[in-house]
């Protein structure tokens, strides 16, 4: 299992960075609108759709099985498809009933070779989702809005689980979920994006450079952990840091560093699907784009065993 995630999140994030250009950065004065948001979550669920019908036109249920999956997980797997269909949908109407035009679905490259590898990459997207959906409801003001995106949030936590549990991974691997701000989601959906319809509505984010696990996981807790960056990418000479975000904890360790490879041993209240991130400065409470070198890259994390204290009722 190890060796299926390392090649999903390498192959994945290997490539982000350089495909930013297909969805053109825009600022506009005021910041980011709740329509903004919604370009940007109908972006995403478009890509998840086009991702689970690709995934389905090319792996019938005899695949499944032949790589010791059950009907189950096949059937469960063609829910979460109809979901996701059934998002681009709901994000459309929304849109166009707030007399904006919709943003189309894009070209996508997805590294997924096998029923394996596309439960690997499955599963990761959906804990993007999750943490897009999570990080969006801070800059949401409109409370409609906010409510059918937590509504979804919920679909998106649901297929999250389903696909955890296919992979033997800890489904509640962490207390709460992790919100992620959508500069870095962003740069997270650019590594699949090969090009956009020229009409789509540009996306007022900027991604960030890439940084990139040496190993995706899953680690132990408090294992060493390895990263490196481009060799174009502008570090500095200041003091650096791997900041960790898990679920609501974000933690910045001094790294450890050679040319542009970086190393830390990942702190012990990070577990589960983690982000991690280059910064030239300790983050206080958040992580702000004025520090963020590189980033965010995605590592697994196995948690600890539970300790249940019985005597607490």
């Amino acid at each position: 299992m190890k060796t299926l995630l390392h090649s999903a999140f390498i192959g994945v994030l290997s490539a982000s960075g350089v495909l930013s250009a297909p969805l053109e950065s825009r600022q506009e004065e005021g910041g980011v609108s709740d329509i903004d948001i919604l370009q940007f979550a109908l972006t995403l669920e478009h890509l998840e759709n086009v991702f689970y019908k690709g995934a389905l036109s090319r792996f019938a249920e005899s695949h499944f099985l032949q790589a010791g999956f059950d009907s189950k997980l096949f059937s469960q797997v063609n829910f979460v498809a109809q979901d996701e269909e059934d998002h681009v949908v709901f994000l459309t109407q929304a849109l166009a009933n707030a007399g904006a035009k919709p943003v189309a679905a894009c070209e996508y490259n997805f590294p997924y070779t096998d029923v394996h590898s596309f439960l690997a990459l499955a599963s990761v997207l959906e804990g993007v989702g999750v943490s897009a959906y999570l990080g969006g409801a801070a800059v949401i003001s409109d409370k409609d809005i906010l409510t059918q995106a937590g509504a979804i949030l919920v679909s998106e936590g649901l297929h999250q689980s389903v696909l955890r549990n296919s992979l033997h991974q800890a489904s509640s691997a962490k207390v709460t979920g992790t919100p992620v701000d959508a500069n870095s989601i962003f740069t997270l959906a650019t590594a699949f994006i090969a090009s956009c319809p020229e009409e789509n509505t540009p996306l007022p984010f900027q991604a960030f450079p890439t940084l990139t696990p040496a190993d995706a996981g899953p680690h132990t807790v408090a294992a060493l952990a390895n990263f490196h960056v481009a060799a174009d990418v502008d570090i500095g000479g200041d003091a650096l840091f791997l900041t960790f975000v898990s679920g609501l904890d974000i933690v910045s360790v001094a790294a450890e560093r050679a040319d542009v490879a970086f190393a830390v041993a990942i702190p012990e209240v990070i577990s589960g699907q983690s982000y991690v991130f280059l910064t030239n400065a300790e983050a206080q409470g958040a992580i702000a784009d004025n520090i963020v070198v590189a980033g965010p890259a995605i590592i697994e994390v196995t948690p600890n065993a539970p300790s249940i204290d019985l005597a607490i009722l």
